[in-house]
């Protein structure tokens, strides 16, 4: 998998465990640390474990490991580095209180078809 495929696997990860306002930010024109930001939400601090386990787990079985993960315990952020490709897992208030996308306002937001919710 190349790194626009990888982004958009981890959004769909991502969605599938019910991640909410999921943002996959093309930061490579803008950025000398990485390729793609992916921003979601999480409806409180347990599901943000949650999210941020399935995603280390699902991309792990692919054979795409996480090099460092930062912010568990209660934190309200987990930031997880894939290397070019850098995933936050906010809870709302945390998303709210830092506005992460604003300081890639300038950059394209990849469109994900996420599958219907039955």
């Amino acid at each position: 998998m190349n790194n626009k495929e990888t982004a958009v696997r981890i959004a769909l990860i991502l969605d599938e465990k019910k991640a909410e306002d999921i943002d996959v930010i093309d930061i490579a024109e803008k950025s000398g640390f990485a390729d793609y930001l992916i921003i979601s939400t999480a409806r409180n601090v347990r599901q943000l474990g949650s999210l941020a386990g399935e995603l280390e787990d699902k991309l792990a079985e692919e054979g795409v490991l996480v090099h460092h993960v930062e912010g568990k315990n209660g934190s309200g952020w987990i930031l997880m580095d894939y290397g070019d490709i850098i995933v936050n897992i906010l809870t709302a208030e945390q998303r709210e209180h830092y506005q992460i996308e604003r300081v890639w306002n300038d950059c394209v937001r990849l469109d994900i078809d996420f599958p219907e919710k039955g």
